[in-house]
């Protein structure tokens, strides 16, 4: 039996380079995540200064981005089979077959999306209701809702595109792409939500807008690289790629377990905020605060979770499984670092951070404290996320997705529910299960890691 924690091959010089490399593929896509994530949060800022309706407008917001989630899901999850399939033949110098693949994805990305954005469109305000909203909620949210639910028809191409680019080990051009995409969409939201240089005044449906706009530039933006020659990702209009049953079945296969965990995660996470949005539209809102914030904290394991994907996916399309474990041990190494960082920031300066969305007082008392509970999770929110993003590039997607189900269905759904309905805990009972969530997850991927079995794992 092989030895998966062996380090007789890597000398000192040797990890340099590993943690150089990691270093490379890691910090674009560290921050470009970081900038996203910060800029949807100064979306929900400038939402919350919408006169006396701001704490309504995050709600509203806020309530529509789970079943957003969960419509996207599917293509999530083929993303993920892209970036698994374009990294093996990347690192098996097979770039007519990766250029193949990204077709593939974006075939099956476009016949898709219409058979998940046109029905949402249509039940949008039905969907609304199922999420709790209130009248007043709908009324300011439900044209924000339905314009944001057209944005992912572009939205889906330009992550898939920058899905394949990352494979590929390209982590730079997304980021910049996804970075000036946002800062766009930020410029769109402050002159129309607030009605500025001559452009009118609409509110929160200025958001959805501004939001629109920006995942259409950059689609465009993203499609033009692929089509310039001037990555690894070659595709050319003159070739004429037919459909590739069989390449659409093996994306498939690797991201049918992903897809099922994004559908847990998503419906989970669905009947999660049901739960919570029956504490009403304050502590709703301090919820919705603390989310934007949390959502802020993921970009870091994320990224390095990319970073796993497409280091430990190459090293095996090389056929070199122990660097592959070492790729994994090193980004899991370099990420808890930052994540350690995040959580002392957020620990001892929640409140200066809760007051940048909101200055409603009770607002800013409630989610100051849960942010000290994101903070004491990060390490173990981080690492989960690595080690799932690491068995994906490897093509072992059914642990992530067991992982999720444990974590989200058997602990968050039930343990929220047992604390705020049974015990009363209210928001502080949510965020509990949030965390219990966080530290079973963590420690599933972690035994499915040291095992070693998804080293052998043929996509």
């Amino acid at each position: 039996m092989e030895n998966t924690y062996s380090k007789e091959r890597y000398s000192k010089n040797d990890r340099k380079i590993l943690r150089s490399r990691v270093i490379e593929i890691a910090w674009p896509a560290v921050t470009e995540l970081v900038l996203v994530s910060l800029f949807g949060a100064i979306d929900m800022m400038m939402a919350g200064q919408i006169g006396s309706i701001g704490t309504t407008a995050i709600t509203a917001i806020g309530l529509t981005n789970q079943p957003i989630f969960l419509a996207m899901a599917v293509f999530q999850a083929l993303n993920i089979g892209g970036t698994a399939l374009v990294s093996r033949f990347i690192g098996a110098k097979k770039e007519s077959e990766a250029n193949n693949t990204t077709m593939q994805l974006l075939y099956i990305t476009f016949f898709l999306s219409f058979f998940v954005v046109i029905p949402a469109v249509m039940l949008a305000k039905q969907i609304y209701i199922f999420m709790g909203a209130d009248k007043e909620v709908i009324d300011i949210g439900l044209i924000y809702f339905k314009i944001v639910l057209y944005g992912i028809f572009p939205q889906n191409f330009a992550l898939a595109i920058a899905a394949v680019l990352r494979g590929a080990g390209d982590t730079k051009t997304p980021m910049m792409i996804n970075i000036f995409s946002n800062l766009l969409n930020v410029f769109g939201n402050y002159v129309l939500i607030f009605g500025r240089l001559g452009f009118p005044e609409l509110g929160v449906t200025g958001a959805g807008v501004s939001t629109l706009i920006s995942r259409i530039i950059s689609m465009v933006m993203l499609g033009w690289i692929l089509f310039n020659g001037k990555s690894k990702i070659k595709l050319n209009f003159k070739n004429k790629y037919k459909v590739d049953l069989t390449t659409i079945k093996r994306l498939m296969r690797i991201g049918f377990p992903s897809a099922l965990e994004q559908f847990f995660l998503r419906t989970g996470n669905l009947f999660f905020v049901r739960v919570v949005a029956t504490l009403g539209t304050v502590i709703y809102a301090a919820h919705q605060v603390s989310l934007s914030i949390l959502s802020m904290s993921f970009t870091s394991g994320m990224a390095f979770g990319m970073a796993a994907s497409t280091l430990i996916g190459q090293s095996l399309g090389a056929e070199d499984k122990e660097l592959a474990e070492e790729y994994g041990k090193e980004v899991r190494f370099l990420g808890s670092i930052v994540a350690t960082a995040i959580g002392v920031i957020f620990f001892i300066f929640g409140p200066q951070i809760v007051a940048l969305y909101s200055n409603d007082p009770e607002v800013i008392k409630r989610a100051s404290f849960v942010l000290k509970m994101i903070a004491i999770i990060q390490p173990f929110q981080s690492s989960q996320l690595i080690y799932a993003g690491g068995l994906r590039g490897a093509g072992d997607t059914r642990w992530p997705l067991i992982s999720t189900l444990a974590g989200i269905w058997f602990v968050r759904v039930t343990l929220a529910y047992l604390f705020i309905n049974g015990l009363g805990y209210g928001l502080i009972g949510a965020w509990l299960a949030i965390c219990i969530d966080q530290i079973i997850r963590y420690f599933i991927l972690l035994w499915r890691f040291r095992v070693g079995k998804w080293k052998h794992i043929t996509v």
